[in-house]
């Protein structure tokens, strides 16, 4: 009987405990609800450009954030000897690292350059709202939107634009990180630095001379001809290269603008402490490789314990040293035996440029010339204009004010069928004329075949108004030649 009252006051004892336990775990997980954290005064952000970041929240209050940030189309160097024109949030790519904490209220600028050909507008994946903020930004050039935001989650988030082709934006440039801090700040370390990958696509192979025109067509085939961190090739090597010393906690921002890849990011020699996944609240402990997808982030600490210099590489490994997604992280000190030994030798993982084995070509697309009737290239054409024009032109073309000329009832269009095929073929910039207001923007090449031009344009010349114009391929034809 004693032992039955020791067994049930055991038994009581632990239930007990177990409660006491149980309540301390849900004052200890208790939810912050951050969007009712009230702000105290108003600061300006500090924006950098990798592979810089602004300093640390530490333990600050919320605040009233104004951040203002401009778009910039310009022309910058892929790799040596080539140039590309990219589209830019603040100048550089990727854009300007912002850092705010949880529970501010960011007021938000976004300008656009007024030398600047297209609309731009910017997605916040850090955003709780409709399109991240997209459907509050679209901007034409010269011209500047604000709209405002509560930061409720933590994390490390990408920015983008979203304008369409969205794509296209992308691959241009148009990406960047925002961190949201919790409340405190994140640990503190020595080092902070900023890297995002990104993949482009160019009309002429890697290592192709001069100023190379952005392949939509590549793009949409995943066949990048650089992969690279922070928007060209050696942007993180030789004298761009990060630095530290022995001894140092280092903390790397690491995004993946894409538009198509994911990163596979690794540190040659070193093993990552903590990994904060996608950027996110979850932490993973020694690590060697964090896979990063297209439009996500991570955060990746860890102490540099002996000198050298370590190579910061996607994995997948061709992208690092055929395509440049190669960066190095230079650590000075003494020397630790103990650790690593060995005789060094030079020229280990480093870039091999583009020494790149191309198969023969195949045998080309051959045109197939269809005797269609009207009704099936209209048919047909509004196919490929929903595919490739409607973005822009929108779907009954009237295509967007200050940015994109309409279609409908063009006396531009209308005026000469020739120009008309011409533009599809080959593209065109510079300022033109539209039912008389006036257009500065980009028309992109369309890599489509002579058929298919005469199909969308049959359908644009027979749709809302336009003058019924009924193109075939011989007349894309003719115009081809007289190239």
């Amino acid at each position: 009987m004693k032992n039955l009252r020791n067994i049930v006051k055991t038994g009581l004892m632990g239930i007990a405990l177990l409660l006491f336990v149980s309540c301390n775990s849900t004052e200890e997980k208790k939810i912050i609800d951050f969007a009712k954290i009230q702000v105290q005064g108003t600061m300006d952000a500090e924006l950098t450009s990798p592979p810089f970041v602004p300093a640390p929240v530490g333990d600050r209050a919320a605040k009233k954030l104004i951040v203002n940030m401009e778009i910039l189309e310009q022309e910058g160097t892929m790799t040596d000897g080539v140039k590309y024109v990219y589209w830019t949030f603040g100048g550089s790519v990727p854009g300007s690292f912002i850092r705010t904490r949880v529970g501010d209220e960011v007021e938000f600028t976004l300008s656009n350059h007024p030398d600047n050909k297209l609309p731009h507008n910017i997605d916040l994946h850090a955003v709780t709202g409709p399109g991240g903020g997209a459907t509050s930004s679209f901007v034409a050039p010269g011209h500047e939107k604000t709209f405002s935001f509560k930061t409720l989650n933590p994390g490390l988030y990408v920015y983008h634009c979203a304008t369409a082709p969205v794509g296209m934006h992308i691959a241009n440039g148009m990406y960047g990180l925002i961190l949201v801090e919790p409340e405190g700040g994140l640990p503190k370390v020595d080092k902070e630095y900023y890297i995002m990958q990104g993949d482009f696509y160019t009309k002429g192979e890697n290592g192709e001379p001069g100023l190379q025109p952005f392949d939509m067509q590549k793009a949409v085939d995943e066949d990048a001809d650089y992969v690279v961190f922070n928007g060209k090739v050696g942007a993180l090597t030789g004298d761009n290269a990060i630095t530290a010393n022995v001894g140092e906690t280092v903390r790397l921002y690491v995004g993946n603008g894409g538009p198509n890849l994911t990163s596979s990011f690794h540190v040659i020699g070193e093993i990552f402490d903590n990994v904060h996944i996608e950027g996110g609240s979850l932490l993973n402990k020694n690590v060697q490789t964090t896979s990063i997808p297209a439009g996500g982030a991570a955060i990746v600490d860890f102490k540099v314990d002996v000198p050298g210099t370590f190579i910061i590489v996607d994995h997948a490994i061709f992208r690092a040293f055929n395509k440049g997604a190669l960066g190095m992280l230079k650590v000075t000190g003494e020397e630790n035996k103990q650790l690593y030994s060995g005789v060094k030798q030079e020229g280990i993982y480093h870039p091999e440029g583009g020494t790149i084995q191309t198969m023969p070509n195949g045998e080309a697309k051959k045109e197939v010339n269809l005797n269609k009737t009207l009704a099936e290239k209209v048919a047909s054409g509004k196919q490929i204009y929903t595919k490739t024009c409607f973005a822009c032109h929108q779907a009954n073309g009237e295509g967007i004010a200050n940015a994109f000329p309409p279609l409908a009832k063009s006396d531009y269009l209308n005026a000469d069928v020739k120009r008309a095929i011409d533009i599809v073929l080959n593209g065109k910039t510079g300022e033109i004329t539209v039912n008389g207001a006036k257009y500065n923007s980009i028309m992109t090449k369309q890599t489509l075949t002579d058929d298919e031009i005469a199909d969308v344009l049959t359908y644009v010349y027979n749709s809302w108004g336009n003058n019924k114009t009924n193109v075939d391929a011989s007349m894309v034809s003719e115009v081809k030649n007289t190239h």
